[in-house]
């Protein structure tokens, strides 16, 4: 039998809903301009996050194995949204910027690609109906 996840989105008030997600308690709701109360983010910005976890875990993790250090690393996800609706993304753009000394650039691109080819499989659907870039930067 396959494997599935499960999530479960109980409606507070006006626009409100709370989940918990592997135990943590999380909140979405709407600006006030859309009948929300502004009592958590929106839904669709979790897609982005979703995107910047899953390969940030990968990249660390490879990165780890290949005994790269760095001083600090973040995954910046850009999403761009239709005009018409239903509005919905239609290009997202990963930027990985890492910050420390004499960082092995072929490293941090093999650890890239093997997330961005192989492991992340947020990117690997989000890949099937939209263009997904990214770009990788070093500062020391």
């Amino acid at each position: 039998m396959a494997k599935t996840n499960k999530v479960n989105a109980i409606w507070l008030r006006n626009m409100a809903f709370e989940a918990e997600l592997d135990g943590h308690r999380l909140v979405m709701d709407a600006a006030a301009e859309f009948g929300g109360r502004d009592l958590g983010p929106r839904p669709k910005p979790f897609m982005l996050l979703a995107l910047a976890g899953c390969t940030g875990m990968d990249v660390v993790s490879l990165l780890k194995k290949m005994r790269v250090e760095f001083e600090a690393f973040s995954v910046e996800v850009e999403g761009e949204l239709s005009e018409e609706r239903p509005i919905r993304y239609t290009k997202m753009h990963v930027i990985y910027s890492f910050k420390g000394r004499d960082l092995p650039l072929e490293k941090l691109e093999k650890a890239v690609k093997m997330s961005e080819e192989q492991l992340c499989g947020v990117g690997a659907v989000y890949r099937k109906c939209m263009e997904v870039t990214s770009e990788i930067r070093v500062s020391n």
